[in-house]
Protein backbone atom coordinates (compact mmCIF):
# COMPACT_ATOMS: atom_id res chain seq x y z
CA UNK A 1 0.00 0.00 0.00
CA UNK A 2 1.55 2.99 -1.11
CA UNK A 3 0.93 6.32 1.34
CA UNK A 4 -1.50 4.56 3.64
CA UNK A 5 -1.62 7.30 6.34
CA UNK A 6 -3.07 9.82 3.84
CA UNK A 7 -6.37 7.60 3.43
CA UNK A 8 -6.79 8.26 6.56
CA UNK A 9 -10.14 10.22 7.94
CA UNK A 10 -9.91 12.27 11.70
CA UNK A 11 -12.75 12.18 13.87
CA UNK A 12 -11.22 14.63 16.21
CA UNK A 13 -10.41 18.09 15.42
CA UNK A 14 -6.83 18.57 14.50
CA UNK A 15 -4.72 21.74 14.16
CA UNK A 16 -1.71 22.23 12.92
CA UNK A 17 1.15 25.54 12.42
CA UNK A 18 0.85 27.19 8.76
CA UNK A 19 3.82 25.27 6.46
CA UNK A 20 6.50 27.23 6.26
CA UNK A 21 6.66 29.63 3.07
CA UNK A 22 3.27 30.58 3.57
CA UNK A 23 2.48 34.26 3.93
CA UNK A 24 0.32 35.79 6.48
CA UNK A 25 -1.93 38.50 5.64
CA UNK A 26 -2.96 39.31 9.45
CA UNK A 27 -1.13 40.04 12.47
CA UNK A 28 -2.99 37.07 13.73
CA UNK A 29 -1.68 33.73 14.37
CA UNK A 30 -3.33 31.07 11.62
CA UNK A 31 -3.29 27.46 12.47
CA UNK A 32 -5.04 24.76 9.72
CA UNK A 33 -7.62 22.23 10.22
CA UNK A 34 -6.52 18.73 9.02
CA UNK A 35 -9.24 17.39 7.13
CA UNK A 36 -7.28 14.21 6.81
CA UNK A 37 -4.78 12.28 8.49
CA UNK A 38 -0.82 12.94 7.76
CA UNK A 39 2.60 11.35 8.47
CA UNK A 40 3.53 11.66 12.04
CA UNK A 41 0.45 12.46 13.59
CA UNK A 42 -0.41 10.06 16.51
CA UNK A 43 -4.03 9.69 14.61
CA UNK A 44 -3.12 9.05 11.74
CA UNK A 45 -2.73 4.79 12.18
CA UNK A 46 -5.83 4.81 13.50
CA UNK A 47 -7.60 6.57 10.84
CA UNK A 48 -5.85 4.49 8.34
CA UNK A 49 -7.17 1.31 10.05
CA UNK A 50 -10.97 2.56 10.57
CA UNK A 51 -10.39 3.19 6.55
CA UNK A 52 -9.52 -0.02 5.65
CA UNK A 53 -11.54 -2.22 7.56
CA UNK A 54 -14.08 -0.20 6.57
CA UNK A 55 -13.50 -0.80 3.00
CA UNK A 56 -12.78 -4.30 3.94
CA UNK A 57 -16.50 -5.25 5.59
CA UNK A 58 -17.90 -3.45 2.45
CA UNK A 59 -16.31 -5.99 0.26
CA UNK A 60 -17.99 -8.96 2.30
CA UNK A 61 -14.85 -9.54 4.13
CA UNK A 62 -15.50 -10.64 8.39
CA UNK A 63 -12.43 -8.98 11.08
CA UNK A 64 -11.60 -12.16 13.38
CA UNK A 65 -12.44 -11.79 16.81
CA UNK A 66 -8.64 -13.11 17.67
CA UNK A 67 -6.45 -11.02 15.81
CA UNK A 68 -8.24 -7.22 14.44
CA UNK A 69 -5.99 -7.25 11.48
CA UNK A 70 -6.98 -10.27 10.25
CA UNK A 71 -10.01 -10.15 7.28
CA UNK A 72 -11.41 -13.36 6.44
CA UNK A 73 -14.64 -14.55 3.51
CA UNK A 74 -15.95 -17.66 2.72
CA UNK A 75 -17.71 -18.09 -0.37
CA UNK A 76 -18.52 -21.54 -1.80
CA UNK A 77 -16.82 -23.63 0.87
CA UNK A 78 -13.89 -21.87 -0.26
CA UNK A 79 -11.83 -19.29 1.80
CA UNK A 80 -9.93 -15.96 1.51
CA UNK A 81 -7.48 -14.52 4.17
CA UNK A 82 -5.84 -10.85 3.85
CA UNK A 83 -3.44 -9.83 7.07
CA UNK A 84 -2.37 -6.45 7.36
CA UNK A 85 0.22 -4.93 9.01
CA UNK A 86 0.55 -1.26 9.07
CA UNK A 87 1.02 -0.86 4.88
CA UNK A 88 2.13 -4.50 3.91
CA UNK A 89 -0.57 -7.09 3.85
CA UNK A 90 -0.94 -10.72 2.58
CA UNK A 91 -3.75 -12.25 0.33
CA UNK A 92 -4.00 -16.02 0.73
CA UNK A 93 -6.50 -19.32 0.73
CA UNK A 94 -7.80 -21.65 -2.02
CA UNK A 95 -10.51 -19.34 -3.91
CA UNK A 96 -8.15 -17.84 -6.72
CA UNK A 97 -11.45 -16.24 -8.26
CA UNK A 98 -11.82 -13.65 -5.08
CA UNK A 99 -8.01 -13.02 -4.54
CA UNK A 100 -8.29 -11.81 -8.26
CA UNK A 101 -11.43 -9.80 -7.66
CA UNK A 102 -9.91 -8.81 -4.49
CA UNK A 103 -6.69 -7.52 -5.55
CA UNK A 104 -8.15 -5.12 -8.17
CA UNK A 105 -10.88 -3.79 -5.82
CA UNK A 106 -8.10 -2.71 -3.61
CA UNK A 107 -6.44 -1.52 -6.21
CA UNK A 108 -9.09 0.64 -7.24
CA UNK A 109 -9.80 2.15 -3.84
CA UNK A 110 -6.26 2.55 -3.21
CA UNK A 111 -2.65 2.74 -4.90
CA UNK A 112 -0.77 -0.25 -4.35
CA UNK A 113 1.77 -2.66 -5.77
CA UNK A 114 1.40 -6.58 -6.10
CA UNK A 115 5.32 -7.55 -5.29
CA UNK A 116 3.64 -10.95 -6.44
CA UNK A 117 4.47 -14.71 -4.22
CA UNK A 118 5.60 -14.42 -0.75
CA UNK A 119 9.19 -14.59 0.16
CA UNK A 120 9.66 -12.28 2.95
CA UNK A 121 7.30 -11.19 5.71
CA UNK A 122 7.95 -9.31 8.76
CA UNK A 123 11.33 -10.78 9.29
CA UNK A 124 10.14 -14.07 8.34
CA UNK A 125 11.21 -15.72 5.08
CA UNK A 126 9.19 -18.16 3.36
CA UNK A 127 9.95 -21.14 0.67
CA UNK A 128 7.68 -23.19 -1.18
CA UNK A 129 8.50 -26.80 -2.16
CA UNK A 130 6.60 -29.97 -4.05
CA UNK A 131 6.82 -31.04 -0.04
CA UNK A 132 4.99 -27.60 1.25
CA UNK A 133 5.52 -24.16 2.99
CA UNK A 134 8.81 -23.74 4.82
CA UNK A 135 9.45 -20.76 6.84
CA UNK A 136 12.17 -19.32 8.69
CA UNK A 137 13.88 -16.68 10.26
CA UNK A 138 17.35 -17.31 9.47
CA UNK A 139 18.39 -13.80 8.59
CA UNK A 140 16.38 -12.37 11.65
CA UNK A 141 18.68 -14.70 13.96
CA UNK A 142 21.66 -13.82 12.54
CA UNK A 143 21.00 -9.92 12.93
CA UNK A 144 19.62 -10.06 16.45
CA UNK A 145 23.38 -12.20 17.32
CA UNK A 146 25.15 -9.70 15.71
CA UNK A 147 23.31 -6.57 17.53
CA UNK A 148 24.15 -8.66 20.79
CA UNK A 149 27.58 -9.83 19.79
CA UNK A 150 27.26 -13.46 20.00
CA UNK A 151 27.62 -14.12 16.23
CA UNK A 152 30.28 -16.79 17.42
CA UNK A 153 28.08 -18.58 20.20
CA UNK A 154 27.53 -22.70 19.55
CA UNK A 155 24.28 -24.01 19.45
CA UNK A 156 23.00 -26.41 22.44
CA UNK A 157 20.25 -28.77 22.01
CA UNK A 158 18.82 -27.75 25.32
CA UNK A 159 18.88 -23.92 25.86
CA UNK A 160 17.66 -24.11 29.73
CA UNK A 161 17.37 -26.72 32.36
CA UNK A 162 13.66 -27.47 33.64
CA UNK A 163 12.76 -25.63 36.46
CA UNK A 164 15.85 -23.05 36.30
CA UNK A 165 15.13 -20.32 38.38
CA UNK A 166 16.61 -16.83 37.95
CA UNK A 167 18.28 -15.89 40.75
CA UNK A 168 20.02 -12.21 42.32
CA UNK A 169 23.56 -12.34 43.15
CA UNK A 170 25.12 -8.92 45.55
CA UNK A 171 28.22 -8.95 43.07
CA UNK A 172 25.78 -9.07 39.76
CA UNK A 173 26.03 -5.77 37.57
CA UNK A 174 22.28 -4.50 36.82
CA UNK A 175 21.19 -4.79 33.15
CA UNK A 176 20.50 -2.52 30.77
CA UNK A 177 16.38 -2.51 31.81
CA UNK A 178 15.25 -0.99 28.34
CA UNK A 179 17.89 -3.35 26.41
CA UNK A 180 17.03 -6.35 28.12
CA UNK A 181 12.84 -6.01 27.62
CA UNK A 182 13.62 -4.90 23.80
CA UNK A 183 15.81 -8.50 23.32
CA UNK A 184 13.24 -10.39 25.26
CA UNK A 185 10.61 -9.18 22.61
CA UNK A 186 12.94 -10.07 19.74
CA UNK A 187 13.23 -13.67 21.78
CA UNK A 188 9.31 -13.69 21.71
CA UNK A 189 8.77 -13.19 18.15
CA UNK A 190 11.59 -15.78 17.10
CA UNK A 191 9.96 -18.25 19.02
CA UNK A 192 6.68 -18.24 16.53
CA UNK A 193 8.95 -20.49 13.72
CA UNK A 194 11.48 -21.87 16.79
CA UNK A 195 9.17 -23.67 19.86
CA UNK A 196 12.27 -24.91 21.13
CA UNK A 197 13.28 -21.65 22.75
CA UNK A 198 9.14 -21.44 24.21
CA UNK A 199 10.29 -22.42 27.24
CA UNK A 200 13.70 -20.25 28.06
CA UNK A 201 11.86 -17.34 26.38
CA UNK A 202 9.31 -17.79 28.72
CA UNK A 203 11.61 -17.95 31.59
CA UNK A 204 13.71 -14.88 30.61
CA UNK A 205 10.33 -12.83 29.69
Amino acid sequence: MKNAFLHGNLDDEVYMDIPPGYTRLTKTKIVCKLERALYGLKQSPQAWFGQFSSVMRKYGYCQSNSDHTLFLKHRQSKVTALIVYVDDMIITGDDAEEISRLQEQLSIKFEMKNLGGLKYFLGIEVARSKKGIFISQRKYVLNLLMKVGLLKCKPVDMPIVQNHRLGEYSNQVSADKVRYQRLVGKLIYLSHTRPDIAYVVSVVS
